[in-house]
């Protein structure tokens, strides 16, 4: 093992840009804050330390020696204390996404992050919180698929007798948010005009489902909801 007379303490490189997004989380090293969809991901010490260095390093496997040095430069541990430390993170951040592990083992060796690594700043989609608005109905809208209608299963609900059981579809990914209507017999209208093929949403568009007009909010993910509900009747 190594001792602090042989490695300086290691820090993590801030220098970048602010905010380093992967597999739908959000990494901000400057304030080591850890989130995904506008929701904190609440992490030790070591393991947000971890975190940074396997992201820093990505796509190559850091050995166990490296991590060694880089995070416990001033004391003993063993190779089980880092496992300990990857099992952490693998529970909070979540160990499987699409049947792909989002920290590899390389075993014998060391471990790596799996997937694409954006950058970018700190205002970006990864801390958006994305929302309907109508009246003083604030409707929080997740990640993927939102659909609109007279359906009680449908994520938004819709009592104007001219909306279909499936009237229209809102998708959230990543970087965006899809307006589409689902072959609705009165049609979705956004901003006046009907949605003929998936529509890309903008903050304060107006969306009318039936005789039902919602607002298309998107907050910052430190925003509350009553800032969304003003907002949309602003």
């Amino acid at each position: 093992m190594h001792g602090a007379h042989e490695h300086p303490r290691y820090t993590p490189d801030v220098s970048g840009p602010p905010v380093v997004r992967f597999r739908g989380f959000a990494l901000d090293a400057g304030r080591r804050i850890v989130s995904r969809d506008g929701r904190r991901v609440h992490l030790t010490r070591k393991a947000f330390d971890l975190l940074t260095t396997l992201i820093e390093q990505a796509p190559r496997v850091v050995s166990k020696d490296e991590l060694h040095r880089r995070l416990w430069p001033d004391t003993f541990v063993t190779d089980a204390t880092i496992a300990g430390v990857v099992k952490e993170l693998r529970r909070a951040l979540g160990n499987q996404q699409s049947g792909e592990p989002l920290i590899r083992t390389a075993h014998g060796v060391g471990f790596a992050l799996t997937g694409t690594i954006h950058t970018g700043d700190r205002d970006g989609p990864a801390d958006a919180i994305y929302w309907l608005v109508s009246g003083r109905r604030c409707l929080r809208l997740g990640q993927g698929v939102n659909d609109i209608g007279r359906d009680p299963c449908a994520t938004v609900y819709s009592d104007s007798p001219q909306a279909s059981r499936l009237h229209a579809r809102i998708t959230i990914s990543y970087d965006a948010a899809t307006l589409e209507d689902l072959g609705s017999k009165n049609h979705t209208l956004v901003n006046d005009r009907p949605v003929t093929e998936p529509t890309q949403l903008s903050d304060g568009d107006a969306i009318q489902i039936g005789t039902t007009v919602f607002v298309f909010r998107v907050t910052n993910s430190l925003a509350s909801t009553e800032t969304a509900a003003n907002s949309g009747t602003s």
